[in-house]
């Protein structure tokens, strides 16, 4: 199967209202994909490793948003703020039409959270976050990102480089502001605020360059690292370093941190 054609069929499914076929389809591509047959060449393959760590709901999600972007030709950092939010709300109903096909969608979602878990016990820029045994259930909105590829890319690249805290996709919905949420869970981790300089040689450690430290943002070639504050990265009683929150990227030129790295929506399957 060439790219065109896999998109072409996903165009398909799309088009025909996500029937018990599509759907079928689409979760043996997230089979594919999970397993390794599939190949999105967007991400490395320990990148894709890390998008599929987040489960067969990040990864079909993943690729309806990405069909938006291929069915258009032209990709986030070449798009207006308006053609953005326009593809935005594109990719939004995408995900939202085949999520409650598959039973994923909460209506009302700040509502639905606090009904099953109780009082949130934080809330940051994008997130609302409840407490569920030992784990987080958070609920993450397009604040930072605008397009849902964009910020399923950031659920990805988490899983790869902080897989401890691995984010796990668990469905999608709407606040009654009508604002589109990602709703994920997360490993609770207790511990303490270290400094920024502990911070800093955390992340050169892992070849990171601190790129401006006003916004905490680091940078490799490949990869955007920002919001790294006291607040996401902690001390556990063990002495081990987690981060639990960040904004992470494709580092492409378009964020001027010296990335050199390109979008791409290309897939090839190998071995069918």
């Amino acid at each position: 199967m060439t790219n065109a054609d896999f998109w072409k069929q996903i165009d398909t499914i799309i088009s025909g209202g996500f029937t018990s076929e599509g759907l079928q389809m689409l979760d043996y591509y997230a089979e594919l994909f999970i397993n390794g047959r599939l190949v999105y060449k967007r991400f490395s393959p320990f990148e894709q490793h890390g998008c599929a760590t987040g489960g067969a709901t990040h990864v079909v999600a993943s690729l309806l948003a990405a069909a938006d972007v291929a069915a258009n030709c032209r990709i986030p950092g070449e798009l207006s703020f308006e053609e953005e939010c326009q593809r935005g709300k594109t990719q939004e109903c995408l995900i939202e039409k085949w999520s409650k096909k598959v039973g994923c969608w909460y209506d009302n979602v700040d509502e639905s959270l606090s009904n099953l878990f109780g009082e949130q016990i934080a809330e940051g820029g994008e997130a609302h976050v409840f407490q569920h045994g030992f784990n987080l259930m958070k609920s993450i909105g397009l604040d930072y990102y605008i397009q849902p590829i964009l910020a399923l890319d950031r659920i990805s690249l988490h899983n790869a480089f902080f897989p401890e805290t691995k984010l796990t996709v668990v469905g999608f919905g709407r606040f009654r502001s009508g604002d589109f949420q990602i709703i994920v869970e997360q490993p609770y981790i207790q511990g303490s605020k270290i400094s920024d300089a502990e911070i800093a040689t955390f992340a050169r450690n892992m070849g990171f360059s601190l790129i401006n430290p006003n916004n905490w943002t680091f940078a490799t070639p490949d990869i955007y690292l920002s919001d790294m504050h006291d607040e996401n990265v902690i001390r556990s009683r063990e002495g081990n370093i987690f981060v639990i929150d960040c904004d992470i990227r494709i580092n492409v030129p378009a964020l001027k941190a010296g990335g050199t790295r390109a979008f791409s929506t290309d897939i090839e399957i190998t071995n069918e």
